[in-house]
């Protein structure tokens, strides 16, 4: 989606403030160059204190000075937290989930199947919308919250399942067969039988069951979407604060949603991204995440939460407040918004700091936010709606990432899906290559010159004949261990693994184990492998990398093959970073990708450089220090304007940049 000016804001609650000061706010956010402010997803209870009783008071408030001081404004349906009146209802409002019957406190603590709850949700939505509609300077709603499932198991939302695979399976005994039930006597001969999910050791069944719980989020979405676009204006936006796997911080691929189809009731995709801060801020997860983010609908995508001081342990350092906003534009994003714009004063959320301190007061925080606001107010028409074009995809699979949960490759689970996912992409990211996301749909494969494949645990053998296909056609694939292993429903595969994909390949294996003491070694970079590690032979193709062992010396670690028209890499296990980033360099020279993006500057990481076309036509490239240090880097290409500055940039003359600072060259 296209906007009008890039936007930069933070989300407010004049509800939770502890006297008036709302004018006191805008002033500061105006002051600022804070344009857009989020409101209104977390106070159900603010707006409906009591069932059919609104009070809408602090809604006005705060849209009424938004207006004054040239504020837009984002209303989020307030369904992610429920009054304690609602959780009354009925006995079974609350999520039966497998840890049991949830109690009231927390949010998303709701079972989103419950026809009380919806016809509930359905009117406060409503009712909302009602007060809201007129105001022009309402651009869009977001609808609920970081919106998950929340394990729903109710007996309700088991039947719904069960609905689903009668459908799916008109013949009970192909259903049988297909899910293997007939291990440990878990076979089920009439529907009436079927038991209670939670029970269950069929890993086929129970990743099933969580395909159908992402698909409640999907429709549950869709159904919030098509009560909003009742009301709302052609020009205003429907969007959604999607997040991700939490590590302590945004990691990865969230488990609990598709966002590839979630996001299809929307009009622009929204995120969550948080990362670490001080000495530990590295850019990565901004580019991981940004790039689900903007691979769901191949567009441009909103921030519609990040950090400001954030966590213990985040405050950012001189300079770092800047970096980050000036990356999150760089990766495609149309805005930078924090959560949230107050420090609050009670309850769990009280030192996951805003803007502002506890005191409400100036700080360096907030003087940054000045710089970055008035800033982009200054140099935003040329940043807005930075189309990207890449020439690498990542394929991202939730399928996949549940057979991993499911299986768990280290008898302790450390590793998961995601961090194969990010071993990959973390190195992209080092390297300076910038790419897509993509889910495992055959109809984008041919888009790209090369797709890296992490962990493609469970495929369709059509996805797995498609990428056969793509390599064949010319493409270039680099695929990771426990690939092809499983079908759609995690069944896995009862012939030469990895199932069709050993063709483009030219691999096959039929034994593996966790490495000890098994290391790699790749031009005199040496390595250790770790996670898994499976034991190949070449059949045609040339093994590139053998283990470091006693034993297992005559296997291979990592290998390639032509076939057809195009190449294939195989990882058999996972290994030092320093590696990879070799073994990719030749790869891609061998393959004519020298340069996979062109980059018109000599740069390397701590230095990320980011590119796109701006709206005007126009190159523009972002230079982002990631590092304490002042770095240096020459401008290889034609003359260009340095924006920030507005400095002219000669062919071959030095750039300078200060630690955790940032250049933009405008060609």
């Amino acid at each position: 989606m296209k906007t009008d000016k890039l936007y930069y804001g933070a989300a407010y609650y004049d509800e939770y403030m502890p006297y008036d000061r709302i004018e006191t706010d805008m002033t500061m956010m105006e002051k600022a160059g804070m344009n857009v402010i989020r409101i209104a997803e977390s106070t159900w209870s603010t707006w409906e204190p009591q069932e059919g009783q609104y009070n809408f008071s602090h809604l006005h408030r705060m849209l009424d000075t938004a207006r004054k001081h040239h504020i837009s404004v984002i209303i989020g349906t307030p369904t992610y937290a429920i009054p304690s009146w609602l959780a009354k209802k009925a006995d079974d409002i609350l999520a039966l989930n497998h840890g049991g019957q949830e109690l009231y406190g927390h949010r998303q603590n709701m079972d989103i199947t419950h026809p009380v709850y919806l016809s509930y949700a359905e009117k406060i939505i409503r009712r909302l919308m009602e007060e809201v509609k007129d105001e022009p300077h309402v651009i869009g709603f977001q609808l609920d919250n970081e919106t998950k499932h929340y394990d729903t198991c109710s007996p309700r939302a088991q039947k719904m399942f069960v609905d689903a695979l009668k459908k799916q399976y008109p013949d009970i005994r192909v259903f049988n067969h297909e899910f293997g039930l007939d291990y440990w006597s878990n076979r089920i001969d009439n529907w009436d039988d079927f038991p209670d999910i939670r029970g269950t050791i069929n890993q086929s069944l129970a990743g099933e069951y969580a395909a159908f719980q992402r698909k409640l989020v999907t429709d549950f979405l869709a159904w919030q979407a098509a009560i909003v676009e009742e009301y709302k204006r052609p020009d205003q936006f429907i969007t959604q604060n999607f997040d991700y796997e939490w590590h302590d911080y945004s990691y990865g691929l969230q488990p609990e949603v598709d966002q590839f189809e979630a996001v299809r009731s929307m009009t622009v995709a929204g995120c969550d991204i948080y990362h670490p801060g001080e000495d530990d801020l590295t850019g990565a997860e901004i580019t991981v995440c940004g790039n689900i983010a903007r691979g769901l609908l191949r567009d441009n995508y909103l921030v519609l939460e990040t950090e400001a001081q954030g966590n213990p342990g985040w405050l950012p350092y001189p300079g770092q407040l800047r970096l980050q906003a000036y990356s999150h534009i760089a990766n495609g994003s149309n805005s930078v918004m924090y959560w949230h714009w107050h420090s609050i004063h009670n309850a769990i959320e009280s030192y996951w700091k805003g803007v502002l301190s506890h005191d409400l007061k100036e700080n360096e925080t907030y003087r940054d936010c000045c710089v970055i606001g008035n800033e982009w107010k200054r140099i935003g028409s040329h940043l807005k709606n930075l189309q990207k074009t890449n020439r690498i995809a990542v394929i991202a699979d939730n399928r996949s990432l549940t057979g991993l949960r499911l299986f768990p490759t280290e008898t302790n689970g450390e590793y998961s899906y995601n961090t194969i996912l990010r071993w990959l992409c973390d190195t992209l990211f080092h390297m300076n290559i910038e790419y897509d996301m993509i889910p495992a749909d055959e109809t984008l494969f041919s888009k790209y010159d090369c797709i890296l494949v992490p962990a493609l645990y469970s495929a369709s053998e059509s996805t797995l004949t498609a990428l056969n296909r793509y390599v064949e056609d010319g493409g270039s694939l680099i695929v990771t261990f426990k690939s092809g292993f499983s079908d759609e429903h995690l069944k896995i595969y009862a012939d030469t693994q990895p199932h069709i994909l050993h063709k483009a390949l030219g691999i096959h294996y039929d034994q593996f184990t966790l490495p000890h003491h098994v290391s790699v070694s790749y031009h005199g970079i040496a390595g250790t492998a770790r996670e898994w590690m499976e034991l190949v032979s070449c059949d045609t193709a040339r093994s590139l990398v053998h283990y470091g062992h006693r034993v297992w010396d005559r296997y291979s670690a990592v290998s390639v093959n032509q076939y057809g028209k195009g190449h294939a890499m195989y990882l058999a296990t996972l290994f030092d970073e320093a590696v990879l980033i070799r073994l990719f360099s030749e790869f891609f020279d061998e393959i004519g990708l020298k340069e996979p993006q062109k980059i018109p500057v000599t740069a390397s990481y701590p230095v990320v450089a980011k590119q796109g076309i701006n709206e005007q036509g126009h190159s523009i490239l972002y230079l982002l220090n990631y590092s304490h240090d002042f770095q240096h880097v020459y401008n290889s290409a034609d003359d260009a304007t340095e924006l920030l500055s507005g400095k002219t940039i000669c062919q071959n003359e030095e750039i300078q940049l200060d630690p955790w600072g940032v250049a933009i060259l405008e060609y």
